[in-house]
């Protein structure tokens, strides 16, 4: 079985294995993306092939939308040269349900894979021709947040807009999908400040900065997204050549990408986007994508990283390094680790949720905690989302204290399960976990300047933990913790206590 066109004409061989397969005319729906192309996404990982790919193939099926979607790698060309074109761009996903079973499916929505490269005449032409057509209704993203940072990479996006503003300022929405904070905000500020040296260097007419800047022409829309696609599984691709399919090894590129003829992911999945698109767009919203004003797509965000899961997530990370676990899953199967999770959001958290009202906080909560952090199919790894723990505190945690602080009724005294998390880290900072063995603590830009502060002084750093820890007795309880959990198997006991 081999994930090609040509594969694909055995149908029966693949529907016998329980796969899933395309009920739309691919050829027709490649040929009509082709002649009006509607959107082009950059970054060819993961996410994007369990999450927005999906949604298109749904809506294909049902023959919602007639035309497929476009991809460009920017960064590792291997991604195309490897996976994209070899396998005429289709895709295996492997859902993997918190009840234990798998749902396979061949996606084959994405129909054209392109090279963001400048160098290479061919693959340039062909974006830029994409750019200046005026059915291009949307270009999205899931670079990563320091995708927006680098230079080379913004530097040939603004080029491309460049030349859509050249073909007679035809409009289009930019729309970040990273998972970071004011997304498409971050995405424009990178954008505009290319377009504004480019016009003081005499490279286009203000014009152009005018066009970036005119909401009504070029927008760039705010979004939540929440999907979590691991790396390829070992036991995915067992379970995928025991099938018979062709070719399932994973790839790792010379830039140490893993990739794979298929994607993991989980089941649940939500992305809200700001409803801000010039030149029209898909009805997204008929499978399943939420699509609303600026405020909204904000407060799912702040329910999402200050209460629902990003701090649940960060407690088991830094826990379950601490108790020397390698998989999140296995952490929800400790009853002090679950309990210390569902304190934190259902107790603690949501007296001062953020409600979105387009999805239910208590909703998203209990998915979290009964179907998403213990599917044992997940194998996301507490040290994994230890990385940058220090950047994530402000918000994870900080945002909390502040709202406790904020509200007359509340008092941050009550916070029993917070301030045993800080001292958790604290104590993860230490490198030393609850056995007395040394592990190595995960990338983080502070982590070796933190690690040399005595514990008192870490907890002064607001930029840190977003809030003077010292202001109210906060601090001293967090001492007080970390003193306690400090020798041989104390953080347990602390963990007990809670």
């Amino acid at each position: 079985m081999k994930l090609s066109n040509e594969g694909l004409k055995d149908r029966k061989s693949w529907e016998e294995k329980g796969y899933k397969l395309p009920e739309y005319d691919r050829e027709k729906i490649i040929a009509n993306t082709k002649e009006n192309p509607v959107w082009l996404h950059f970054g060819a990982g993961n996410i994007f092939r369990a999450f927005q790919a999906n949604v298109v193939e749904e809506l294909l099926n049902q023959g919602v939308m007639d035309k497929g979607l476009i991809v460009a790698e920017g960064y590792d060309y291997e991604i195309i040269e490897k996976y994209n074109r070899p396998c005429d761009d289709l895709s295996i996903l492997a859902t993997l349900k918190a009840d234990g079973t798998v749902e396979k499916k061949v996606v084959g929505s994405i129909v054209e894979s392109c090279i963001l490269d400048e160098e290479n005449e061919k693959e340039i032409s062909r974006l830029r021709e994409i750019f200046r057509a005026p059915s291009l209704q949307m270009i999205s993203f899931t670079i990563t947040e320091k995708g927006y940072k680098t230079r080379a990479y913004m530097n040939k996006v603004v080029g491309l807009l460049l030349e859509r503003f050249k073909a007679g300022e035809l409009p289009l929405a930019v729309v970040s999908m990273d998972n970071c904070s004011h997304n498409g905000d971050k995405l424009k500020e990178a954008v505009l400040e290319i377009a504004k040296e480019w016009f003081k260097d005499g490279k286009c007419e203000m014009d152009f900065v005018d066009y970036l800047e005119d909401s009504a022409k070029v927008a760039f829309p705010l979004s939540m997204i929440d999907k979590i696609t691991p790396r390829p599984d070992d036991t995915v691709k067992q379970m995928l050549i025991d099938d018979g399919v062709e070719d399932a090894e994973p790839i790792v590129t010379t830039k140490n990408t893993y990739v794979a003829n298929f994607v993991n992911a989980e089941e649940t999945e939500y992305l809200v986007i700001e409803d801000l698109f010039p030149n029209g767009r898909p009805a997204l919203e008929k499978g399943g994508i939420i699509f609303t004003d600026r405020e909204t797509v904000d407060k799912t965000e702040k329910m999402k990283v200050c209460t629902c899961l990003n701090p649940l997530h960060t407690a088991l990370a830094v826990f379950g390094c601490l108790l020397g676990y390698k998989t999140i899953h296995d952490e929800m199967d400790d009853e002090d680790l679950k309990k210390l999770v569902t304190k934190l959001g259902k107790e603690e958290g949501m007296k001062v949720v953020v409600d979105p009202k387009v999805l239910s906080p208590d909703k998203f909560l209990d998915a979290v905690l009964t179907k998403r952090l213990p599917n044992p199919f997940m194998p996301d790894t507490p040290q994994r989302i230890a990385c940058d723990t220090s950047q994530k505190l402000p918000i994870r945690f900080g945002e909390t204290i502040k709202a406790y602080r904020g509200n007359s009724s509340l008092t941050t005294e009550s916070l029993k399960v917070v301030p045993v998390v800080l001292a958790g880290y604290l104590r993860y900072l230490e490198g030393v976990d609850d056995q007395g063995n040394v592990f190595e603590q995960s990338p983080d830009p502070l982590l070796n300047e933190l690690k040399e502060l005595p514990a008192k002084d870490v907890l002064k750093r607001k930029d840190v933990f977003g809030v003077d820890l010292y202001e109210d007795t906060m601090a001293k309880r967090v001492l007080e913790i970390y003193s306690n959990m400090k020798g041989v198997g104390n953080v347990r006991k602390e963990l007990e206590a809670v």
